[in-house]
């Protein structure tokens, strides 16, 4: 079969400006591998690390609306 997913797919609720801000910072817009790589760290996986946080947006950068 192809495109078979290795894991079951999840739902979790995530605010909009949120999701759209994770994939503009996400290493190559994976938003998944990122959500993973945190995961594993907070359940304290063998060799799991803190995820590399992005670089802060510039300061000339649209500011997030409140």
């Amino acid at each position: 079969m192809p495109n078979a997913p290795k894991t079951q797919h999840r739902s979790v609720r995530i605010d909009d400006q949120d999701w759209e801000d994770l994939k503009d910072r996400a290493p190559d817009g994976d938003r998944s591998a990122a959500i993973k790589e945190l995961l594993a760290w907070y359940l304290r996986r063998p060799g799991a690390k803190l995820p590399k946080r992005p670089d802060a947006p510039s300061a000339d950068a649209p500011a997030a609306e409140d």
